[in-house]
């Protein structure tokens, strides 16, 4: 099975509970009107999408009916689609190329698919033909060193690591100065998920950064956040406290799979503007591939590939 008809079963849920709720909404009125509107944001509240973003496709919606692009129900979806395609496109700038090695931070809470997700940005990042590098950032959780290592080995990229309560900063200086020596295209740092904690979270992360930029320029050139799409609005709430603790650059959203709560990507990109880079699709090593607004929508509302 292609990627594409990966994602589009995995937002069949969100698709059936989201947008044939709106699908069905709008066609069952000869006109446009406020108890329309009304219904409309019943159906998307329910759907998850959260307070903001439904405030805001009302409002595109209601655009759309005064510049006389939506004349009756019908035009409704279809709108929508553009709507959601130009908001997911917005400000969406491709990573950064970087002289020499490209230091890509993870963050997130414990539990969201922190170490899954880097074994499997390695492997995805080897097949393209980059060198890659992991730190095991995460000195606090036990199993977390091991987990990569055991990742590292199926991928076959190198990991630099220290014992369980080691300073965090001291596995960064060691793996950005084994990195650059060994001309690494892209290393991978895994970070401690104590958010619970967060002045101590903040301050670590902070740290990580200064020791990194020490040996690598620049460094770190990403900061990627793994959320889990089954939480839904929590989601934005982790990525909000993330965000206040350390610059974003980009969100990896996992479990899209297994979620009706697909409509989170358009509430991460309306309330933060931070751009999902990355979007899992299942368990396997290859189901996690780069983020395509265009995608998502045709997939969404199931207009391509039919």
């Amino acid at each position: 099975m292609g990627f594409f008809s990966k994602l589009k079963d995995s937002l069949e849920k969100t698709k059936k509970s989201l947008f044939t709720g709106i699908e069905t909404v709008v066609l069952g009125y000869a006109n446009i009107d406020d108890e329309m509107y009304d219904d409309l944001e019943a159906v998307m509240l329910t759907g998850d999408i959260g307070i903001e973003t439904t405030d805001y496709l009302l409002e595109q919606i209601r655009e759309g009916v005064k510049s006389k692009e939506i004349k009756d129900g019908s035009d409704v979806v279809p709108y929508l689609e553009k709507v959601v395609v130009k908001l997911l496109e917005e400000n969406d700038e491709p990573e950064q190329d970087t002289e020499g090695t490209k230091v890509i931070f993870i963050v997130g809470v414990n539990g969201v698919g922190k170490t899954t997700t880097i074994g499997k940005l390695a492997k995805y990042y080897t097949e393209h033909g980059k060198s890659v590098m992991i730190a095991a950032g995460d000195t606090f959780r036990a199993a977390a060193s091991d987990q990569l290592t055991i990742w590292a080995q199926r991928v076959g990229v190198p990991i630099i690591k220290h014992r369980e309560g080691a300073d965090a900063a001291a596995v960064v200086y060691d793996a950005t100065a084994s990195a650059k020596a060994r001309h690494a295209d892209i290393l991978l740092v895994d970070t401690a998920g104590r958010l619970h904690t967060k002045n101590n979270l903040m301050e670590e992360l902070r740290k990580m950064a200064r020791v990194a930029a020490k040996n690598i320029e620049g460094a770190p050139h990403e900061t990627f956040l793994v959320l889990d799409a089954t939480t839904g609005q929590n989601a934005v709430s982790q990525a909000k406290l993330f965000g206040e603790v350390v610059p974003l650059t980009g969100v990896v959203l996992t479990k899209l799979d297994g979620t009706a709560k697909g409509g989170i990507v358009l509430s991460i990109k309306r309330i933060l503007g931070v751009p999902v880079r990355w979007v899992g699709v299942g368990e396997g090593a290859d189901d996690l591939q780069p983020f395509d607004a265009t995608q998502f929508a045709d997939a969404l509302f199931e207009r391509a590939g039919t």
